[in-house]
């Protein structure tokens, strides 16, 4: 989101951000950002549908309402849940309407209660791949979905970039390396991500104690979850004995993220399901590290057998294959260095922001408007 408004905003377009009531706010010139209420008073929301998510969207819904009878707005860019709102909104008003979709919601699934949103989200989705006069995807997993549903609404593929357009410092790195490692000779790998059951950390848990009995200088940082999420995973690893050679970071403003994943020699994407690019891989990409990620069609989407080592979603194919890169420091840079390469040539904001203009540039006449408008 931040990046679509960069973007716009850097094209010259005004544009009014209508969003949930978290997080912080950056002044841009000319956009506008207009946050709902909170009545749950939450400090954060989770990734994925959730009761409160419904709630927000319907005050989102109701400032829309509000926001396209005083304004004229050329067009609405609904992201996931809130491109329906942007239909709806699109229609009230005469705008045209994007639908931007950044998850697979099969990814999303544990428990009835979250299943049952789930289904109804999905044909919620589907109703916003139709409707919309354009759709916007972050993967080619998602294009194929959009495509499948989408009965000739155009799809573009606008693939994410990473999580921050701050570059890692070397005198950053050297701090970092000196603060987190207990010795010289340790090798750092990182986790970063959300502890949802599809990201894989269950998985990792489970090959952490092959990793340290077969070489005990590795020192594994994680950084996300809560702090229930992370005294639960603790205890798990004090019982196996291995508590000492893991540290969990917590979470991580994208803008400090670049250092500590630039001053680790691994990464990790231990990812079990869904076909949308996890977003940490640009991240990985950027720092120029090794990483080590499950064969699955989520990882290999962006990366492949020169820029990764790969595993099958299992422990002990996982343990082998960290260490395999844990004892090769030379395979650790080769992979590091085509990553970057791979960054540079594809996944920058210059790119991003070029495709977001070809596919605005695409929707029909619109309607004279002095706006741009993204819901979120």
């Amino acid at each position: 989101m931040r990046f679509n408004i960069l973007a716009l905003a850097g094209a010259g377009c005004s544009v009014d951000l209508l969003t949930l009531p978290v997080g912080k706010g950056q002044k841009i010139e000319g956009v506008r950002i207009i946050r709902v209420g909170n009545p749950f008073r939450v400090q954060n929301i989770p990734i994925g549908p959730s009761l409160h998510k419904a709630v927000f969207d319907l005050l989102i819904l109701a400032k829309g309402v509000q926001l396209v009878l005083r304004n004229r707005y050329d067009v609405i860019h609904g992201i996931e849940e809130t491109g329906i709102i942007a239909i709806m909104l699109s229609r009230l008003s005469g705008a045209r309407a994007i639908f931007e979709k950044h998850s697979d919601p099969g990814s999303y699934r544990n428990g009835f209660f979250r299943n049952l949103i789930l289904t109804v989200y999905r044909w919620v989705e589907t109703l916003s791949v139709r409707y919309a006069d354009a759709v916007i995807c972050t993967g080619k997993g998602l294009v194929r979905q959009a495509r499948r549903v989408g009965a000739g609404t155009p799809v573009y593929h606008i693939f994410d970039i990473p999580s921050s357009l701050v570059d890692a410092r070397a005198k950053n790195i050297a701090r970092l390396r000196n603060l987190l490692r207990r010795g010289e000779d340790e090798v750092l790998l990182t986790y970063v991500g959300s502890f949802a059951a599809y990201q894989g950390l269950e998985l990792l848990l489970a090959a952490i104690p092959l990793v340290v009995a077969r070489c005990p200088q590795a020192r594994f940082l994680i950084i996300g979850g809560s702090r229930s999420e992370i005294a639960d995973c603790r205890q798990r690893l004090r019982e196996k004995g291995v508590d000492l050679a893991v540290s969990f970071l917590g979470k991580r403003a994208p803008d400090r993220l670049p250092n500590y994943l630039a001053a680790s020699d691994i990464l990790l994407s231990t990812r079990l399901s869904g076909v949308n690019t996890p977003l940490k891989l640009l991240d990985y990409l950027k720092a120029g590290r090794s990483i080590v990620a499950t064969d699955v069609e989520a990882n290999r989407l962006i990366l492949d057998e020169e820029t990764a080592q790969f595993a099958a979603p299992d422990a002990q194919a996982l343990a082998r294959a960290m260490i395999t890169l844990i004892e090769d420091g030379g395979r650790r840079e080769r992979f590091g260095a085509a990553g970057r390469k791979l960054y540079e040539s594809r996944y920058t904001f210059r790119e991003y922001a070029r495709r977001l203009a070809v596919c605005y540039a695409s929707l029909p006449d619109q309607t004279g408007g002095d706006h741009g408008s993204i819901a979120r």
